[in-house]
């Protein structure tokens, strides 16, 4: 939350902060000699966003996914023959 104290500048230049620290953001020529596997690992072992800002302009933001819960094991039985039966 922004500090109510903080004049429309200084709000402005907190905002920007928290983005960038929220995630990294990186140029392709700061990228060249890493390898793909280097940076995704980066991403994963952060758990931070990643944005790669070309040199055309454009940019690509990876993002770590959140990791699954295992499913949980129920209770109960499968009948046999359940494959062959007429549904």
């Amino acid at each position: 939350m922004i500090d109510p104290r903080l004049t429309s500048e200084r709000q402005e230049d907190w905002s920007k902060t928290m983005v960038q620290e929220a995630h990294k953001i990186r140029t392709l020529e700061e990228l060249k000699g890493r390898t793909l596997e280097e940076l995704l690992h980066e991403v994963t072992r952060s758990r931070e966003l990643i944005t790669v800002v070309l040199e055309e302009g454009e940019s690509v933001t990876i993002a770590p996914a959140s990791q699954l819960k295992p499913l949980p094991l129920l209770e109960g039985s499968v009948p046999e023959g359940w494959k062959d039966a007429i549904y």
